[in-house]
């Protein structure tokens, strides 16, 4: 096969160790070498050469049959926050959101059909949740995700769209893609985005986007609160604006030229 000329620059066994490291998650901490060969489609020899060399190297540790990552891997996603200096700048508007709500904190960005949590500064009062940064939740159920989406090139949207399966998580959740553009439009407009217990019932959030010197979204601030505890009118009077307050000011640190 002839290869096209932005394929001869194309580095196979690098997609394929990437591959390798991804197949791991929270849920997948623990993999066999079948198991890795199953979720990445390669072969078993190519997956074991693989795992082989990332452990090596001191990505990967093996127990018995089982792999699993290392905290060398935290390097990778390191040299990706260091070069934004997004955290830094973050870190104390994130804070201030905490002291002046009581509610932990969340930056987060895009990556791929998912919002990823960068950062995070908790409450004293967590709730049963569980999420720690680097924590992958779907973007089309979340508001955290919506104003990520929303804030694509309408083409890259469309890909993005293309792609995603919308399950229903919960008996609020938007399954319809139409309906979802349509929400997507909304958070464009208004600036932020409000998801009722789409992702987990009882559960309600919301989050501004954090933008770049090119005023493109790069981030979100965004948290999460019990329903029973807050009404859809009390988030938008007592806690959005703390949060797109905050936003709006770690923006203007990134060089955003924005306005409220």
């Amino acid at each position: 096969m002839v290869k096209t000329e932005d394929q001869k620059d194309y580095v196979q066994s690098l997609e394929r160790g990437l591959s390798v490291i991804l197949a791991f998650s929270d849920h997948r901490p623990q993999l066999t070498l079948s198991e890795v060969a199953e979720l990445t489609a390669l072969s078993r020899p190519t997956v074991r050469r693989l795992l082989l060399t990332l452990e090596q190297l001191g990505y990967v540790r093996s127990e018995g049959r089982y792999f699993s990552l290392t905290p060398h891997v935290l390097g990778l996603g390191y040299a990706y926050l260091s070069s934004l200096n997004l955290t830094e700048v973050a870190q104390p508007f994130m804070e201030e959101v905490t002291k002046i709500t009581g509610q932990t904190c969340s930056l987060s960005a895009l990556d791929g059909h998912d919002a990823v949590f960068l950062a995070r500064v908790p409450a004293k009062q967590v709730m049963r949740m569980t999420l720690t940064t680097g924590t992958r939740l779907p973007a089309f159920a979340t508001s955290m995700g919506r104003v990520l989406l929303a804030g694509l090139p309408e083409h890259q949207l469309e890909e993005t769209l293309c792609g995603l399966t919308l399950s229903p998580l919960t008996a609020h959740t938007v399954t319809d893609t139409a309906t979802l553009r349509e929400r997507l439009a909304e958070v464009r407009e208004q600036g932020w985005a409000l998801v009722d217990q789409e992702f987990e019932e009882g559960v309600r959030s919301l989050s501004a986007p954090v933008r770049d010197t090119g005023c493109r979204v790069i981030a979100t601030l965004s948290m999460s609160v019990p329903a029973r505890q807050y009404s859809l009118e009390d988030i938008k009077e007592n806690l959005l604006p703390v949060v797109r307050d905050n936003a709006h000011e770690i923006s203007k640190r990134l060089g955003a030229s924005v306005s409220r």
